[in-house]
């Protein structure tokens, strides 16, 4: 039996939210700058080299990627063989992580969940709750994954019921378009399929949290229905040219994830979850022996961008039209 202890896990958290609030995931780093250099459209590929200049940024000051730092998500398996000394809950072991992450001192994070959500709608002050999925799992280890997502990319969040018969990548297709620029792209797509309505939905959070391999997945070809729905809704969606932060261009979404659960014969729960170009999320283990450690990344993993603003203009944002955007 593996004991883990209270500040432990109290302590992983905290670090982990610090670490995701200024550090990108390496493979999300990499994902964009080969968009970058693939991007023809001059206004989208200079969003995206904004968004890369501002990530590295914010690695080297230890400062937020985003200023809406967002609410936390925490996926929590607890392996049967692994018990906490502590006489907290988890969800109050996680929020105390949250809590001490948000209030740092060093690197103070934007406090924005509110409650009770219909009413008074309070600010918490330090952004607790998180929302914590826990899971019983085989072994002796308790595995963490933790997110921040802003309310941009999650107020885009969708959800529907099909027939088992109906094309889910047509779905997604005809439904990206209406999220409009808001869930600020170039990200990813999280595709929840099958179970009740809430379990698509906790699905195609979790699949967020999944590497990005799509290029990966091209270079060697779909094995699987399931990867040949995820290079169908990544064709279909690039396709629509809604680009960088909207602004035309061959990337919207950088990957397309899915995760599956049985379902009732006579039904076909879909969720679609975006993420945006703040992508925040890591993954670490506690075993026993001590809080977890997370290395930072070298800024080697960055491109070197070098922006050439000379052909500039001054534009009115009053009257900023589509075609000026696209020039």
């Amino acid at each position: 039996m593996t004991s883990i202890a209270q500040e432990d896990l109290i302590s992983s958290v905290a670090d982990a939210l610090q670490y995701i609030s200024y550090y990108h995931p390496r493979d999300f780093v990499e994902a964009m700058a080969r968009a970058y250099e693939k991007e023809q459209s001059p206004s989208a590929r200079d969003a995206i080299a904004q968004i890369l200049v501002n990530s590295k940024m914010a690695a080297e000051g230890h400062r937020p990627v985003c200023q809406d730092t967002g609410i936390v998500t925490a996926f929590v398996k607890i392996g049967m063989d692994a018990r906490f000394e502590s006489g907290m809950t988890v969800q109050q072991m996680i929020d105390e992580g949250v809590r001490r992450a948000y209030t740092n001192p060093e690197n103070p994070l934007r406090a924005s969940v509110v409650a009770p959500p219909y009413g008074a709608r309070k600010n918490t002050r330090d952004n607790t709750p998180a929302v914590v999925h826990i899971d019983m799992v085989e072994g002796s280890t308790v595995d963490v994954t933790v997110a921040a997502k802003g309310g941009g990319s999650e107020n885009k969040s969708k959800f529907t019921i099909l027939n088992p018969s109906d094309d889910i990548a047509a779905w997604v297709e005809a439904t990206v378009p209406a999220l409009g620029a808001g869930w600020c792209p170039p990200g990813i797509l999280g595709i929840g399929i099958g179970g009740t309505a809430e379990k698509a939905m906790v699905l195609a959070k979790e699949s967020l949290m999944d590497p990005v391999d799509m290029q990966e997945l091209l270079a060697r070809g779909p094995e699987n229905d399931e990867e040949e729905l995820r290079i169908d809704i990544y064709n279909r969606v690039n396709a629509l040219g809604i680009g960088a932060q909207g602004l035309g261009g061959i990337t919207t979404v950088l990957d397309v994830k899915i995760r599956q659960f049985a379902t009732h014969a006579a039904s076909l729960p879909v969720a679609l979850i975006p993420n945006c170009a703040a992508t925040r999320h890591v993954h670490f283990t506690l075993d026993g022996s001590g809080p977890a450690e997370l290395a930072p990344p070298s800024l080697d993993d960055w491109p070197r961008i070098v922006r050439d603003t000379s052909g500039g203009r001054r534009v009115d944002l009053d009257a900023l039209t589509a075609e000026e955007t696209r020039t």
